[in-house]
Order: C-alpha cells, then sequence, then structure tokens
C-alpha cells in the first residue's frame, strides 16, 4: 500500500507541474501566476476539489504521442469562493500553449454539466492559444461543444470569464458568458490575429491594439472591467462574485449591514445644479443610495454616458442602471443601449431587482447612430425593460425628454415604482426646441419667444402633470431617496403571461 500511495504522489506532482519547471519560470517573467496559482487566489483556501486531474490527450498524429501532460493544459473542478459553491477551469498555457483538444475541452464540459446538474455559477480562467492544431476538426468539435454549453447555461447559471493571457479564435464562448474581466498588457480576444489581419487588408496593428484589455474594455464593449495585472483581477472576481445569485432559481446572496435603510442624505438635495445645461455626476447619488457606498461598476470606460453596476439595499443585490451627464448629457446613443440593455436582461433573468436614475434629453442625433442602428439597439433596452419581471424602481431627477422617457423604465413599461425629484423635467422634448416648433410664426420675436419658453416650462418642465396622470407615483425629496427604494424593494409580484418555464428561461438568456 505504500508503494501504491507513493506512486500517487509522483503522479499528483507530475500533474501540478504542468509543463515543467522552465516553462512555469517563464510564465512568472511575463508577470503571470500558473493555472493552480490562479485557482488558489479565486478560491476559498483548501476548498478546491480538483477533478481529471490525470487526463491525457488522445492525439497520435505529428508525433503527439512522445509528448504526453496529464491534465492536458486545464486545471478543472469546484470549490468555494466566502464560502458558496462554484465551478471553475483554469487553463494552463505551459502545456502546449493552454491550446484546447478533444479531451481538453471534455474536461470543461463536464465541470459545466455539473454545474448546470447542481445549480452552481462557473468561472473559467482563460489563457489559451486557441484550437490544438494537431487534432484537426476533433479540436474545433471540442470547442463547439463547449459553446453549446454556454448556451445551456446561459440565464440559468451566471458565467463569469477572467481572461489572463491569450484568448484567440475561439472567443465565442467567453462572449457567450455573462461577464468578462482582462488583464492588462497580458491578455488578448482577437478572432483573428495581428498576422492574419495584416494579410488580408493590409492593416500593421499590434495585440493589445487589436484586442487587449484597454481596447475590449473601452472601444468594443466585449470586456466588463480591465485590471491592473492577475492577482487584483482575481481579487475583484471574488468581490464581484458575492453579488451573484448561484442560479436563476436561488435569491441573490444577502450581506448584513449596519446602514441605516431609513438614511436621508441632505447633500443629494443640493445635487442638482441650477444650470439645466450644468452637469454632475451620477454615480455620487448611486454611492449616496448603496449599502456602505460599495458600488461595483461594471464597463465604466465603455459608454461612459449610462452607469452600470451593482450595490445593496438592506443587504440585498440590486442592479443600478443611471444615465450619465457628465458624458454626452446622458444621452443614449447605440452603445449604451446595448450596454444597459444587457446589464438588464441579467438581472432580470437572476431575481436581481432593478433600481434605474433617469436624466435623459433623448437619444443622441446623427447620421452615424442612424445608419449604425440606433433604431434597433434603442429598442432592445427598451424590450429588457418592459420585459423584466424583477421589481423596478425609478427614479427622475432631472430631464426625462421624448422617446428616451419612454424607454429608461417608465411606469408605461410596467415599472413598479416611479418617483421623480422636483427638479424632474418630463416633456416632449427641451423647452426652447418645443416652442420654435410650435410658435414658428414668432421665432423672429425673441421676446415672444423667450415668453412663450417660460409658459412652456411652467407648463411642461415639471414632474406634476406626469404625476397628475399617475405615472409618477410620488415626487419625492432628493434626500429620501435611499428610504424610498428600500421600502419599495420590501414587496414585489409580476409575472409574464403565457410562457412556459423552459421558454421563459431561454429568453432571459444574457446572450
Amino acid at each position: 500500500m505504500l508503494k501504491v500511495i507513493e506512486e500517487l504522489e509522483r503522479r499528483r506532482e507530475g500533474a501540478r507541474m504542468g509543463g515543467g519547471q522552465a516553462r512555469i519560470d517563464a510564465q512568472h517573467a511575463k508577470g503571470r501566476l500558473t493555472a493552480r496559482e490562479r485557482l488558489d487566489l479565486l478560491l476559498d483556501p483548501g476548498s478546491f476539489e480538483e477533478l481529471d486531474m490525470y487526463v491525457e490527450h488522445n492525439c497520435v498524429d505529428f508525433g503527439m504521442q512522445e509528448t504526453v501532460v496529464p491534465g492536458d493544459g486545464v486545471v478543472t473542478g469546484s470549490g468555494t469562493i466566502n464560502g458558496r459553491l462554484t465551478f471553475v477551469f483554469s487553463q494552463d498555457f505551459t502545456v502546449f500553449g493552454g491550446s484546447l483538444s478533444e479531451r481538453h475541452a471534455q474536461k470543461i464540459c463536464k465541470i459545466m454539466d455539473m454545474a448546470l446538474k447542481v445549480g452552481a455559477p462557473v468561472i473559467g480562467l482563460n489563457d489559451s492559444g486557441g484550437a490544438r492544431i494537431q487534432e484537426g476538426v476533433a479540436s474545433l468539435g471540442g470547442y463547439a461543444e463547449v459553446f453549446q454549453r454556454n448556451v445551456l447555461a446561459s440565464g440559468v447559471v451566471p458565467q463569469l470569464s477572467v481572461i489572463m493571457g491569450p484568448c484567440a479564435g475561439a472567443v465565442y464562448s467567453p462572449a457567450m458568458t455573462d461577464f468578462i474581466f482582462m488583464v492588462k498588457d497580458s491578455s488578448y480576444m482577437f478572432v483573428t490575429g495581428p498576422d492574419v489581419v495584416k494579410t488580408v487588408t493590409n492593416e500593421i496593428v499590434t495585440q493589445e491594439e487589436l484586442g487587449g484589455a484597454v481596447t475590449h474594455s473601452t472601444k468594443s464593449g466585449v470586456a466588463d472591467l480591465a485590471l491592473e495585472n492577475d492577482v487584483e483581477a482575481l481579487l475583484e472576481a471574488r468581490r464581484f462574485f458575492d453579488f451573484l445569485p448561484l442560479n436563476n432559481r436561488m435569491d441573490p446572496p444577502y450581506r448584513e449591514s449596519d446602514d441605516d435603510p431609513m438614511r436621508v442624505e441632505m447633500s443629494l438635495d443640493t445635487l442638482i445644479p441650477d444650470n439645466p445645461n450644468k452637469p454632475y455626476d451620477i454615480k455620487e447619488l448611486i454611492l449616496k443610495v448603496v449599502d456602505d457606498a460599495d458600488f461595483f461598476e461594471l464597463q465604466p470606460g465603455h459608454a461612459g454616458n449610462i452607469v452600470i453596476g451593482f450595490g445593496r439595499i438592506e443587504g440585498h443585490p440590486v442592479g443600478f442602471v443611471a444615465n450619465q451627464p457628465m458624458v454626452l448629457a446622458g444621452c443614449l446613443d447605440i452603445a449604451a443601449s446595448k450596454k444597459a440593455g444587457r446589464f438588464v436582461r441579467f438581472c432580470d433573468a437572476f431575481s436581481i431587482p432593478i433600481v434605474t436614475f433617469v436624466d435623459v434629453p433623448g437619444f443622441l442625433p446623427g447620421v452615424a447612430q442612424e445608419h449604425n442602428g440606433i433604431i434597433k439597439n434603442g429598442a432592445k433596452l427598451l424590450f429588457a425593460y418592459a420585459e423584466a419581471t424583477v421589481p423596478k424602481i425609478t427614479v427622475i431627477t432631472r430631464k426625462a425628454y421624448g422617446g428616451a422617457y419612454d424607454v429608461m423604465a417608465s411606469k408605461h413599461l410596467r415599472g413598479d415604482l416611479n418617483y421623480a425629484w422636483p427638479s424632474a423635467e418630463i416633456a416632449v422634448m427641451g423647452a426652447k426646441g418645443a416652442v420654435e416648433i410650435i410658435f414658428r410664426k414668432d421665432i423672429g420675436d425673441p421676446q415672444a419667444i423667450a415668453e412663450r419658453t417660460a409658459e412652456y416650462q411652467a407648463r411642461f418642465a415639471n414632474p406634476f402633470v406626469a404625476a397628475a396622470k399617475g405615472f409618477i407615483d410620488e415626487v419625492i425629496m432628493p434626500h429620501s431617496t435611499r428610504r424610498r427604494i428600500a421600502i419599495g424593494l420590501r414587496t414585489k409580484t409580476l409575472e409574464n403571461p403565457g410562457r412556459s418555464t423552459t421558454t421563459f428561461r431561454c429568453e432571459r438568456a444574457a446572450y
């Protein structure tokens, strides 16, 4: 028995070494952790239960049978984060560059199947050069198997991808997960690399410019966060995990807080500037409303005219969507609509209430916006809000003009509670523009235009006309916003009619 145990330990140690000490040292030299070191940081100490440690590839072409490494380039299993179960895979770049083989894919698929069976999130730590070329179509089929499970898991269990190295070719798997974190200067995502781009289009571009963390977290919107290094990315993943439920049948996790839900914030009474064209930072409002000023913002560098992220009210996770007057005056455009629409759908799939702060002068005008599909993309945000059955509370802080008023979780889209501050302006458009259309004949008379503008403002640039029609449930004092939201979130019942459970889940898919 002693010899058997010694053999077991020898095999375990061989598997833990991955591609060997030289390649581990090379990984460290690049400022990157190894696959197992990453799992040690991500998961609670001693909680990782590894599966398929001894799996080997089955390729016999191109002399591959002579190079066999236990584990085949990916570490898989389950563990806990702050005591809550999750299934994980961590690709090992020291073994064949982390390339995906048929057996490599089978390992990932196994833990994804287990996650669906027991109802637990999946976290993937991606560090792979792509499909293993020596295996040809077998490796491509492996990717397709992973893709299929991403789709089946969507809207059922949360999926988080942390890109910690190259992620080439098969980037569609992370793209179909709910959230993507990347590491600056060491992680890359692209369908085709710089060499192929140069050959086909004659464009010269670096990996970082084409698909680096900054590019995807600012320009493309593919990534939700760009973190400084492996350690920060994994610690932020742990923090983020605490906002997510284990699956779509369980409530989001509760965390006790000493922050009084009835707390008032007198400073909010002076948040809105006297000048209606002067911007202010909507994040100040969010931070003063959530428990302990703890707000986890997503995609802060992309579509800055809208803010999304998670906070807590009375210890319970809440999704926040807010127009940001400091960027494009808070207008909705294509990027903002897609960013917020996807977030709303995720919250709805996993029973996370949505609080919306509105200060929107309308949709961004322009030829580029129209030609690139602002109509369809704006409709995605409208659809997401209209479809959502989770508690929806809306607070209009200042402007709510035109169709953007409807889209931003209005009462007409089954908003549960719709509040307005006294500074709210709810109208088809701004007073000056409206008057210039209604009273075209007086356009040359500045005094007449000024009088008409003042008349329009008094009539429409306030929340009381909407309140009189029942579209606003209450005009509230800004300092009482947290208390109103906390009370409003305590009760909610609403179901979409005529859908089976299966269909309901499919339509909640984050993708």
